[in-house]
């Protein structure tokens, strides 16, 4: 039997995005302006495929060419004829919605690999019995032949995403590990390069160490051509290692990309936007982050857009170095109402900065007010979709230009809603105010972590002329209290001297500062909260927080010592603060459910939130941004790897509970996408039902016209290194 955590259950949720009126209201010119963004971002996301597995992408094409062919329904009676139940078609079903909602075999929420909740023989003999495979016997079974080892193995090591031999990268060769992504960060700094649009990978010639950074781009030529002004690939020698910067990662995606946004650009409501996909047009031409940071700027003034949209190499979650950005593209239509709660609390960020607990000189220069609005998602393109961004993510740009955030309206409301009997580890007397007040709790958090938590907190710098951002004579850390000793050099970012561990500790002080700043009356008469109202509010989002803790051992693995997503990390070292915090403001205890397994209860005790928890929190969170803001990599790494730990010792056996955890989780919904055609000179929106069947034929539906082209590059591009080999182009496909 396969443990439960790595496959799908059949009745897996599956919502609808509902975005029929936002897209009635939009003009023809921005419904055509959405259109094309969208089909931009439909195809960029193509290469998260290319990001997860080396099987990923043929997974996605045998699926593809079985779909396209016998929609679900009419699968049905092949499935009855090549001898599967009702229960194992569906589990075929949930499985393939499964890959296509997280863009890959592993859980975008998790990196967790799942696998077909089948026998493999019964899957191939669906695969076998399909109109696709008696059109093309030869094509169909050498695509299979090619990923159905992978998919359905659970080898430890391809159990879940990881560097080396703690799992599964593609953004690395499989010969790499750590010490190599150290190398080539240096490397990568030392010629001010990105890693935000690169892969790495690792060979050996002549006996010596020889690394191939690979750029995503449409154009592979590695001389610079028309239009470019120098390129930056090239041999290079670094610490005695050969460098070799390339083009031409993803190239037919990248030329898709840049096609679908030249083609908005002229339905593009002012000169910022018309620039600004001009940036990234050319970014994805060339490979170019430089390109993209030029676009962003011009997307920050892009101020109160009609239709929201961000596209490019943009979250570093998944790489397991932390500094390689997934592809993701989202378009969505901006809710005028709900925006107007986030504007006040904009408005009311230079009253509300000033009550975080750090030095006034800890805090950056200048606020620079961004646009922050609620947004109902048209399009999300990607692994996954997230309830609120802050973005761009681009340290030089967010300290001294600006940056946006945004709420997914949508989103949210489908998130996050919670049925009673499925609530697991509270007690019973507090599961209804649970639900009652877990969305509008949830607004208040995403709101606060999006805009003053990742908004806030300086960075201190020295720049390559020398010049400091701060005054080094004088400035005192308020932790030793004497003068700070470590700042950021030279093009050294978060990302890259903090690494492994920048996405989760930044998503931990977001957090955080949203606890925090939820106790204030002002953030919470903001979004409608006052007096007893706004009480429920605070202790659902802080017992909402601690419940997270505690959820959150699904996503740690025990065999490798490591977390594999970055917020629930996050929400453990928080509930870990607050347990050490004592004074029984929260209490965990292994108890016996009601059918006789291991559960536990966890509580929270409301009067000693503004106390006890406000203390605990104002401690931590100050001590989060002194470790940040100095560089000091050492002792951020300390404390945030000392929450981090997992044990079976102490006042709580984490580990015992983390099975327990496993016992009663419940696997995250997945969300079904409308699609957009152009009709004459209109745009229409194609809607699909709330289930696996409708997910698999927006998939399907979504890349009608050239499909087989996109399927054959997409097998071209995927490439795999000199250990696995699983799949160096053995398909020979007729053109």
């Amino acid at each position: 039997m396969v443990d439960s955590q790595y496959y799908l259950p059949n009745d897996i949720g599956v919502s609808a995005l509902d975005c029929r009126e936002a897209f009635r209201l939009l003009s023809p010119r921005e419904k055509m302006y959405s259109h094309y963004l969208s089909r931009a971002a439909w195809y960029g996301g193509l290469a998260v495929l290319l990001q997860t597995s080396p099987e990923s992408a043929n997974i996605f094409v045998l699926l593809q060419k079985i779909f396209r062919k016998q929609p679900a329904a009419e699968l049905v009676p092949v499935a009855i004829a090549a001898g599967l139940t009702s229960e194992e078609y569906q589990a075929f079903l949930v499985y393939a919605a499964g890959l296509y909602a997280n863009m890959g075999n592993y859980k975008s929420f998790g990196d967790t690999k799942f696998v077909p909740n089948l026998p493999k023989d019964k899957l191939k003999a669906l695969v076998f019995a399909s109109q696709a495979f008696t059109e093309q016997p030869s094509e169909m079974e050498a695509l299979w032949d090619s990923c159905s080892s992978a998919l359905f193995s659970l080898e430890d090591k391809q159990k879940q995403l990881g560097l080396g031999s703690k799992g599964i990268t593609t953004y690395f060769s499989g010969n790499c590990g750590l010490e190599d992504a150290e190398l080539a960060q240096k490397f990568l700094d030392s010629q001010n390069l990105s890693a935000y649009n690169t892969r790495l990978f690792k060979t050996e010639k002549g006996g010596k160490l020889s690394y191939e950074v690979r750029l995503a781009s449409a154009v592979k030529s590695d001389c610079a051509i028309d239009g470019e002004g120098e390129t930056r690939c090239g041999s290079f020698s670094f610490e005695d290692k050969e460098f070799t910067v390339k083009r031409g990662d993803y190239a037919q995606i990248m030329e898709k990309v840049s096609h679908y946004l030249e083609k908005a650009q002229a339905h593009a409501a002012s000169e910022n936007q018309k620039k600004m996909l001009e940036g990234y047009r050319r970014s994805f031409t060339f490979g170019s982050i430089d390109a993209h940071k030029e676009g962003s700027r011009f997307w920050i003034k892009d101020k109160g857009p009609i239709v929201e949209s961000y596209i490019g190499f943009i979250e570093s979650y998944r790489d397991p170095f932390g500094s390689r950005g997934e592809f993701e593209g989202f378009v969505a239509v901006v809710n005028k109402a709900m925006s107007e709660r986030f504007a006040k609390l904009v408005s009311s960020a230079e009253v509300l900065l000033p009550e975080l607990p750090w030095p006034r000189d800890f805090e950056k220069d200048t606020f620079l007010k961004p646009d922050f609005t609620s947004l109902d998602v048209l399009t999300f393109a990607g692994s996954g979709i997230p309830a609120g961004i802050n973005i761009p993510n681009y340290d030089d740009i967010r300290q001294s230009e600006g940056f946006k955030n945004v709420s997914l309206g949508n989103v949210l409301a489908v998130a996050y809603a919670t049925q009673k009997e499925k609530l697991t580890f509270l007690e019973e007397e507090d599961k209804d105010a649970y639900i009652k007040w877990k969305g509008p709790s949830f607004e208040v958090q995403v709101g606060l972590h999006e805009l003053l938590g990742h908004g806030s907190g300086k960075l201190f710098v020295q720049d390559d002329q020398g010049k400091f951002n701060f005054d080094q004579n004088t400035l005192i850390n308020p932790e030793t209290g004497e003068k700070v000793t470590s700042w950021y050099r030279g093009n050294e970012t978060w990302d890259s001297r903090f690494s492994t561990i920048a996405s989760s500790y930044e998503e931990c002080r977001a957090e955080c500062v949203g606890l925090y700043l939820c106790l204030n009356k002002l953030a919470l008469s903001i979004f409608g909260h006052e007096d007893q109202d706004a009480e429920d509010v605070v202790y659902i989002n802080w017992l909402n927080m601690v419940r997270a803790g505690l959820l959150g051992l699904e996503f740690y693995t025990s065999e490798s010592s490591s977390w594999r997503q970055a917020h629930m990390q996050a929400r453990f070292v928080i509930l870990r603060v607050l347990l050490e915090a004592g004074e029984g403001l929260v209490r965990l205890e292994e108890v016996a459910g009601a059918d006789g397994r291991p559960d536990a209860r966890i509580t929270l005790d409301r009067t000693k939130i503004r106390t006890v928890g406000k203390t605990a929190i104002q401690r931590f969170l100050c001590k989060l941004q002194v470790l940040k803001a100095t560089a000091d990599v050492a002792g951020g790494r300390a404390l945030y790897d000392g929450y981090s730990a997992v044990t079976d010792s102490g006042s709580h056996n984490f580990l015992r509970l983390r099975d327990t955890v496993l016992l009663r989780k419940e696997d995250r919904k997945m969300f079904v996408q409308a699609n957009t055609r152009v009709q004459g000179e209109a745009v229409e929106l194609v809607e699909y039902e709330g289930s696996v069947a409708g997910l698999i034929c927006s998939f399907t539906e979504r890349f009608q016209e050239d499909a087989e082209q996109l399927e054959a590059d997409l097998l071209d591009t995927v490439t795999c290194d000199d250990q696995v080999c699983i799949l160096r182009r053995s398909l020979i496909w007729s053109r």
